[in-house]
């Protein structure tokens, strides 16, 4: 049996090599913030029976009924690996006295309520060091039970037969609540863990996010004696009032319309909300109305968003050196008060907008749905975000449920009937600092941020705020806060305030306004190959045309040169995956 793994290892190995550079991480693991040695929690230590994983132990959950919170008469020892992010570090972790990332609420509630106890194997830090930590676990052919791997390492684990199929166990031991989780936005979301139509791993719930927003300098607007946007026209006409009629008020020409970087999509400062505008999607792939996927930056709709970006930059809306300005740069024009619009998520007042209010009190930021220039809705593209990895787990291990059980417990604690989120998630009592980041799995729903938000709006309406809980409370806290002083606490009534942002978000969520991404799946072959260059060939392409460098007429070459160089095998890849998994 060892020397079967051994085999399967050393194919994965090789590629690995290939694919994501492993003999260069080999000697990339200084950013480890402890040692490599197993450690257990306390609660693992208070059961001397369990000394090790449990890979011989029979299935007990397996027999009888399948209970999603049932807990296990000889409890179990399941060995993970897990990365630390800079806010658990340096503000979870101080703020949590006597917790650790080994001993903590949320390891002993998997032990007390689950009779699970979690070892890690190794943590180190979240980024390209818990990357390279991964590929250097995964050539070596030992893997710890249950672990999180990128797209591209799940399908090559599920090839390798080093995982388990957990369709089985999702079936039988997922609750209804973690069920209805995932199905929010679509069945790409649970889909997009499959390989050969079975689930091998499982990812975020949240992995679209809840909406691209229009985000205004308001007290321009109302300086300017200017009417909020209600069409694509509106935001034009804003833009170009921005630039040349000195918004500021410092009689200086040196003020723009809208933020972009050289990158042109993000989460800030993109440009994904103004192709919208034009019922463009690009950097996505879409379906095109027929049953087919296409990548959305080759439509003739995306033509006409550049043709108005050149306009914009030719009349000096754009900043002239916006193509090698990366998104920190572009971020510290904002806080110096020289742009008043920028499409970006619900967050954007946390970053980078809180910057300028922080340098300009005056400076009043506001939110709104997207606009189109035509009348019909501009749908909120949501591209498809697999960042967050897939939990598998590793072929022969006892109990594969387990996995499933946690994240029924992660959800039900949290925001369940029997949870206490001020406990779990964001107690007050240590700052309201997001203790979940404790538990090895996370998932959370998409919609929940609207849904505090409307808890919120429904105790605005009847003065009824005592009667908050759980995450909605969490948040009213943080927006009393500033109303109280708290200037650091700016971004939450920009969101969750009465004028916020979400006000917009209801309607998208009810309206179902969202343009999807439509592929879901592990990069394809020639993805693997190609997807770089065919990046940078978009981003040049584009820029240059926006720049004036070359001719509008250029985005046609772009979509010819696409497909040459790569696209007309990915789109065929993209469709075969859509074909299999509608």
């Amino acid at each position: 049996m060892k020397k079967k793994k051994y085999s399967k290892a050393i194919l994965l190995l090789i590629s690995l090599m290939v694919t994501t550079g492993a003999l260069a991480a080999c000697s990339s693991n200084s950013n480890e913030k402890q040692n490599n040695t197993p450690t257990q929690t306390n609660a693992n230590n208070n059961n001397s029976s369990n000394n090790g994983s449990n890979s011989n132990n029979s299935n007990d959950a397996a027999i009888g009924d399948a209970d999603p919170f049932g807990k296990y008469e000889t409890p179990l020892t399941i060995h993970f690996t897990r990365d630390v992010d800079n806010d658990t570090q340096d503000n979870i972790i101080p703020k949590t006295p006597g917790e650790t990332i080994e001993d903590n609420r949320w390891l002993k509630a998997f032990s007390e309520k689950l009779g699970i106890n979690v070892v890690y194997d190794w943590t180190v830090s979240t980024g390209d060091a818990y990357t390279q930590k991964m590929n250097v676990t995964l050539t070596s052919g030992d893997l710890p039970d249950m672990l999180r791997v990128s797209p591209a390492q799940l399908k090559q684990l599920a090839e390798a037969d080093l995982i388990e199929d957990l369709t089985p166990y999702w079936e039988q031991y997922a609750s209804d609540d973690l069920k209805e989780l995932y199905a929010e936005q679509g069945t790409a979301v649970l889909n997009s863990g499959t390989v050969n139509g079975k689930i091998m791993g499982i990812g975020k719930a949240d992995v679209y996010g809840d909406g691209v927003y229009l985000w205004i300098r308001k007290d321009w607007l109302d300086k300017l004696s200017i009417p909020e946007p209600t069409s694509l026209q509106d935001v034009l006409k804003i833009s170009e009032a921005f630039t040349t009629q000195d918004p500021d008020g410092n009689n200086v020409n040196d003020t723009y319309g809208l933020a972009l970087t050289k990158d042109l999509y993000g989460g800030a400062m993109g440009l994904e909300g103004f192709f919208a505008g034009y019922h463009a999607y690009p950097n996505m792939w879409i379906d095109d109305g027929a049953g087919n996927l296409v990548w959305g930056s080759t439509l003739p709709e995306v033509k006409e968003g550049l043709k108005a970006l050149s306009e914009m930059y030719a009349s000096g809306q754009l900043d002239k050196e916006f193509g090698v300005k990366d998104g920190g740069k572009v971020a510290e024009s904002i806080a110096a008060g020289k742009i008043g619009i920028d499409y970006g998520a619900q967050w954007n007042p946390m970053y980078p907008l809180i910057s300028n209010y922080q340098n300009d009190p005056d400076a009043n930021w506001v939110g709104y749905a997207l606009v189109s220039v035509d009348g019909k809705p501009a749908l909120s593209p949501q591209k498809f975000q697999s960042d967050g990895g897939y939990w598998v787990v590793r072929k022969g291990y006892s109990n594969p449920e387990a996995l499933i059980k946690m994240f029924n417990l992660h959800v039900e604690l949290n925001w369940g009937e029997s949870g206490d989120f001020d406990y779990y998630y964001m107690p007050e009592a240590n700052g309201s600092v997001g203790v979940w980041k404790y538990s090895p799995v996370q998932p959370a729903s998409a919609f929940k941020n609207i849904r505090a938000f409307q808890e919120i709006e429904e105790a605005r309406k009847n003065n009824s705020f005592d009667s908050l809980t759980g995450e909605a409370l969490a948040i009213y806290r943080n927006i009393t806060a500033f109303e109280n002083g708290d200037t650091s606490q700016w971004g939450w009534p920009k969101i969750y305030g009465a004028e916020g942002v979400y006000r917009h978000g209801v309607n998208y969520m009810n309206d179902n306004l969202f343009m999807y991404e439509a592929f879901a799946g592990s990069p394809t072959e020639t993805m693997a190959e190609r997807k770089s260059t065919l990046e940078a060939l978009e981003k040049e392409t584009f820029v240059k045309i926006i720049m004036g460098a070359v001719p509008l007429d250029d985005f046609d070459k772009f979509v010819d040169d696409w497909y040459k160089v790569g696209g007309s095998d990915i789109t065929k890849e993209v469709n075969e995956w859509y074909a299999s998994n509608k």
